[in-house]
């Protein structure tokens, strides 16, 4: 048990580092688009890719909050997780990825895969293991 005490913190870290980093990104988004344009770009190409880089933030806290679902629930301390390590892996990779991405000034389709990797598979694992705990009322392992 004392392993998976010391997970959960970690877990929690690595959501609120998640955290940290897309509200960062927001802040930044200004140079992010910029950074997926050509050199010489016209105005109405920059409001083109504004407009489509502005779902980049929004899916994201979504997965966070479906990550974040378990740590309010009494079945992290009651049941030990396999794959608490691999959540904690794929968001600490999505906050030192994004960090990445923000100061490198990647290309804007490198988000998308890093938020499919590292938010949306954790949080479909996480909605899984809820709605079985929860709502079938399975013991999760």
């Amino acid at each position: 048990m004392s392993r998976i005490s010391g997970l959960v913190p970690s877990r929690f870290l690595t959501l609120l580092a998640h955290l940290v980093v897309v509200i960062t990104l927001f802040w930044s988004r200004d140079s992010n688009v910029q950074a997926c344009l050509p050199l010489r770009f016209t105005p109405e190409e920059y409001e083109k890719q504004d407009a489509g880089g502005r779902p980049l933030g929004h899916p994201g806290p979504l997965c966070r909050g479906a990550g974040r679902l378990p740590l309010r629930s009494v079945h992290v301390q009651q049941h030990p997780e396999p794959h608490l390590p691999q959540a904690i892996a794929a968001h600490c990779s999505a906050s030192v990825a994004l960090s990445f991405f923000i100061f490198e000034r990647w290309e804007c389709t490198t988000y998308w895969y890093i938020f499919v990797f590292c938010s949306a598979l954790p949080a479909v694992t996480e909605v899984a293991l809820f709605i079985a705990v929860f709502g079938l009322k399975k013991k999760p392992f």
